[in-house]
């Protein structure tokens, strides 16, 4: 099986990526960014993140991550181990989406993480840790703050296997 599996998500500077079950922020560069990297890949996630979407994202395939034996949802794909999400996902791009537990389920078979680091401090109740020095940044784009919206980055990183 050959998989390009990815990690994305946004992160404040503190660690913060989510507070009651949302984003804590709102960044439209950042959604149409996910949706750009999402579009046409299998998305694996966990069943918070399935539940936190107002209808599934269209375009995408929504495999979802939980140990609830009993947990169905229209458009969800369930699985109960990162094997088997992994194996129904297929071959090609395959995106991790979170929340957090997911994340660290994931993060040692990745190779790439495409990330929005939020350049504030932002109350929340989930959090994802730095990564560590394996990481190699090998792009950034960086967003000035605008309004109410905080400055942002788009980075990429990424690590050998």
């Amino acid at each position: 099986m050959t998989q390009d599996l990815f990690l994305i998500y946004a992160r404040a500077a503190n660690g913060t990526i989510g507070k009651d079950g949302s984003l804590p922020w709102h960044l439209p560069a950042d959604l149409k960014r996910f949706k750009a990297l999402t579009m046409s890949k299998p998305m694996i996630m966990g069943r918070k993140t399935f539940e936190s979407f107002p209808s599934p994202l269209p375009g995408r395939r929504h495999i979802v991550l939980t140990r609830d034996t009993a947990w169905r949802a229209e458009g969800a794909e369930v699985v109960h181990s990162v094997d088997e999400a992994l194996t129904i996902a297929g071959d090609g791009a395959v995106a991790v989406i979170g929340g957090a537990e997911i994340n660290a389920l994931f993060l040692d078979r990745a190779r790439r993480v495409e990330l929005t680091e939020v350049h504030a401090q932002i109350a929340g109740d989930t959090f994802m840790p730095a990564l560590d020095a394996t990481w190699h940044e090998t792009f950034r784009e960086e967003h000035a703050a605008e309004g109410e919206r905080p400055a942002f980055a788009f980075v990429t990183l990424t690590r050998d296997l």
